[in-house]
């Protein structure tokens, strides 16, 4: 007869050894079987994450059996006894979490270069958005991401700016540099003349605080624009 978690001494239950010893003393199984809370008559809640973690296994056996979990879908989840929807849910909330956890700490160690760089870690969440959206990229003296902070999020034509709300993030952090950045929901990246005249604007506010704005681009679908590169040209056609 199967054992039951209840059953096990209190050092060897996932909830009780966590708090004891810590979260990083549980094997991937134990951490699962706390997110799933219950097994079912027959198994433990500890057997039954075993269970979810052998999926697909068979077929995988290079895989890591957590990267797999990322590619379960509900349907896969629900088919295992003692695992329905609400269950799947919380474990396919958990693994995206857990995803963009993994993408955050990776961004914060890249070095941008170029306007390129911002894009194409940006792109994919702003080229198709139809409301307007403004990030502020955080910045430190060698160029390295710090934040990218969300500073606005507008209707389909505009988002509200206060240039304010854009250098609070960096004050707050004693950040040498900025990088604006915004999507048109239109798809078109030419910057408008309200694009042209916050850069100059913000510019001005963050010289005045010692903080240097490198750049102000702008996300259209599949292409954007770097307005410091655009003043330049502009110029150059008008001398």
């Amino acid at each position: 007869m199967p054992t039951k978690i209840k059953q096990l001494p209190s050092s060897e239950r996932p909830y009780e050894k966590l708090e004891m010893y810590g979260e990083n003393t549980l094997s991937n199984a134990e951490l699962l079987a706390i997110i799933i809370k219950s097994g079912t008559k027959e198994e433990s809640s500890v057997t039954l994450a075993q269970k979810i973690l052998s999926l697909g296994m068979e077929e995988n056996k290079n895989k890591n059996s957590l990267k797999i979990l990322q590619e379960l879908s509900l349907e896969d989840l629900t088919k295992l006894r003692g695992i329905g929807k609400i269950k799947a849910i919380q474990i396919k909330a958990v693994c995206e979490l857990a995803k963009r956890i993994s993408r955050a700490n990776d961004i914060e160690k890249i070095k941008i270069k170029e306007p390129s760089d911002i894009v194409n870690i940006l792109n994919e969440d702003l080229k198709l958005e139809k409301r307007e959206i403004v990030k502020v990229v955080i910045l430190n003296s060698q160029n390295v991401i710090i934040k990218i902070q969300t500073i606005s999020l507008g209707g389909t034509s505009n988002a509200h700016i206060d240039i304010r709300d854009i250098l609070h993030e960096a004050i707050k952090r004693n950040a040498p540099r900025i990088i604006l950045v915004h999507n048109h929901p239109c798809g078109d990246a030419t910057p408008t003349e309200d694009d042209i005249q916050l850069t100059k604007k913000l510019e001005k506010a963050s010289e005045l605080i010692g903080i240097k704005l490198l750049d102000h681009i702008v996300i259209g679908y599949n292409q954007y624009a770097s307005i410091k590169n655009y003043a330049l040209k502009k110029q150059d056609s008008e001398n």
